[in-house]
């Protein structure tokens, strides 16, 4: 093993500073998600289907772009100077949203720095995590499943606080507090860089290159201002999306057949599970779009004697997650090679299919004004969120266990390229929930949400069974 054991969570020593670095980004961005299809709609005048297909947009962007970032961490400025870039331009973005409330016009090109600073640093730290490993290390598993809570840690804090915080004092004040969520990970990446010193990329141990760094940050600008346009015109965006990753299966396959046995088999494995993640991801896309409007517009909103903002509701899914993966991490360490991955990948689909299953039963059980209990919305985020504990989660374990060292940070990108794919697909998807301008009442607006939830239901039972037949 390269790192013993440390702390109660026995895991290697780097693997606390990027717990906490990863924690702290995650904390900013996800207040900027959780609020984001709402602000659209309630600030900027955008209908619902346009707040859910340029949502779409944007977050494909956010995840396309990682994949450039893994390459920059790996081959240009190194994987710990490219997370400080990262974090920097992210903290950036977010203040320039908070000036977007006065001028609107630059909500997309605050967003285009968002999605470039989010592709610079999100491939990073996973990348440095999986070379505190050594190959069949069993502490890998749990690990990744960990540092997954991390990010759920972070995204539970901003998930609750940041809907309250927007309606009490003001969207500008949301994305300022994202943007101290930044600094938080600097100052932890500051003091726990000791930890780190002996891990990283080949380019790492090399003496900065000032030309390697001003080519990247001319590339931030020009990406930023480029991504800003791509944002006005969402069938371009979505054009490019599917051309980046046209280029990245093409690569992807080409590094695959240059290898031999077993390491091509495991390559071709990796892209077959991937595929299989895309259906996840299309269900996840829902929490920050249709099911965020479902709560706003057809949820009782008192839980435990809590009267709850709606968009708070999508906190749940971190909690669930929080609660659940020291657990699931300590199941794996117990069964070992007895649960395989694809195994984790299914059991989550048909978890991830019960998820919408609970959201359309509202259909049957509604007041006779049209509203439900908020407790379906709790068991929908329980089911959803124990699912992408088992697909999403060991999706970079499955990667850091399946691909070589060489190709880690590419390959953690390609895996995040999947989640652009799909939230370009969940967008659309949303738009079948879209309310109709002018219409309000809850007994018309249900029928929307539970009839396109019921049908997600369904397609992903239908594919949770084949991947059952062919594991």
């Amino acid at each position: 093993m390269k790192y013993e054991s440390v702390g109660v969570l026995k895991q290697p020593r780097p693997f606390y500073m990027i717990f906490f670095v990863e924690l702290w980004e995650r904390f900013g961005y996800y207040a900027l998600q959780g609020v984001l299809a709402v602000y659209f709609v309630k600030q900027l005048g955008f209908s619902e289907a346009d707040s859910f297909v340029t949502f779409g947009a944007f977050a494909a962007l956010v995840y396309g772009l990682i994949s450039i970032g893994g390459k920059i961490g790996d081959k240009v400025l190194g994987t710990k100077r490219t997370i400080i870039l990262g974090a920097l331009v992210l903290a950036l973005g977010y203040l320039l949203m908070g000036a977007s409330i006065l001028y609107p016009d630059l909500v997309f090109l605050s967003l285009g720095f968002v999605a470039v600073g989010n592709g610079l640093f999100k491939a990073n730290p996973s990348s440095l995590l999986a070379k505190c490993y050594d190959e069949n290390d069993s502490r890998m598993d749990g690990g990744f499943t960990l540092y997954y809570m991390s990010i759920n840690i972070g995204s539970f804090i901003s998930l609750s606080l940041a809907p309250v915080i927007s309606e009490k004092f003001g969207y500008t004040t949301t994305y300022i507090i994202c943007a101290i969520g930044l600094a938080a990970c600097l100052y932890s990446y500051y003091h726990f860089r000791a930890s780190v010193q002996n891990i990283g990329s080949p380019a790492d141990d090399q003496p900065l290159n000032k030309r390697h760094l001003f080519y990247v940050l001319l590339g931030t600008v020009i990406g930023a201002f480029i991504c800003a346009w791509l944002l006005r015109h969402v069938f371009i965006t979505n054009l490019a999306i599917a051309l980046i990753s046209l280029v990245v299966v093409c690569v992807f396959f080409k590094e695959t057949f240059q290898l031999k046995g077993v390491e091509r088999n495991k390559m071709i494995v990796a892209f077959i599970l991937m595929i299989e993640a895309i259906v996840f991801f299309c269900l996840y896309a829902q929490m920050p779009t249709s099911l965020n409007f479902f709560a706003i517009n057809n949820v009782d909103t008192h839980l435990l004697g809590f009267n709850m903002n709606p968009v708070s509701f999508q906190a749940f899914n971190p909690f669930w997650i929080v609660l659940c993966s020291p657990l699931l991490a300590a199941l794996y360490n117990k069964v070992g090679d007895n649960l395989t991955m694809p195994a984790k990948f299914t059991i989550g689909m048909f978890l991830c299919a019960a998820g919408f299953w609970c959201a359309y039963l509202p259909a049957f059980f509604h007041t006779s004004a049209g509203m439900v209990s908020a407790w379906w919305l709790v068991f929908v985020y329980m089911f959803q969120s124990i699912g992408e504990l088992m697909i999403s989660g060991l999706g970079l374990a499955m990667v850091a266990a399946l691909v070589p060292q060489r190709l880690m940070g590419f390959i953690m990108g390609a895996w995040f390229l999947t989640q652009a794919a799909s939230f370009v697909i969940g967008g659309w998807i949303a738009t079948f929930t879209a309310v109709p301008e002018g219409v309000t009442d809850p007994l018309k607006t249900l029928p929307l949400y539970t009839g396109t939830f019921g049908k997600i239901g369904i397609a992903t039972t239908i594919v949770a069974v084949l991947m059952l037949i062919t594991k």
